[in-house]
């Protein structure tokens, strides 16, 4: 006996709606690189010989920045918090693999000495916040970067 369908959405939709979701040049991701970028620094994008493939990559430093989206990854905001109405079982599985998968590769880059910072998709909306943040991660100076942006 075949269970009811609960997706609202025709097959052909909903294989066009997944297939739009995007684990690379999203953007939250870009606005991280933007910002990366104007203070002045230079990164690897998507390096596959570490652990977990980190959204940028600083070799010189042995740091990396994951841009996660909250949904995706479990976060405790209220966009992460969320869960799906239907196929609850399989979204709260799906979201508890991914989360246990980031913790592994932050393990993993911990043990090869490398530090590791996760940037919400949510903490991208406070631009002043997140520059603050990424510069004391990245050791730049935040103000004289971003008056110089000014001045352009």
């Amino acid at each position: 006996m075949a269970l009811p369908k609960l997706d609202r959405l025709p097959d052909a939709q909903r294989r066009h709606a997944m297939r739009a979701v995007r684990s690379a040049d999203t953007k939250p991701e870009m606005v991280v690189r933007r910002m990366v970028h104007g203070l002045g620094r230079r990164y690897r994008l998507h390096a596959k010989a570490l652990p977990g493939n980190p959204d940028l990559t600083f070799a010189r430093d042995r740091r990396v920045i994951f841009v996660h989206g909250c949904f995706w990854h479990g976060h405790d905001c209220p966009r992460g918090a969320r869960t799906p109405k239907t196929n609850r079982a399989y979204w709260t599985a799906k979201i508890a693999r991914n989360v246990s998968r980031d913790a592994a590769a932050l393990s993993a880059l911990a043990a090869l000495g490398w530090e590791a910072r996760i940037v919400w998709e949510c903490e991208t909306r406070d631009a002043a916040a997140l520059r603050r943040r990424l510069a004391a991660f990245l050791n730049v100076a935040s103000d004289a970067s971003a008056s110089r942006h000014d001045a352009d």
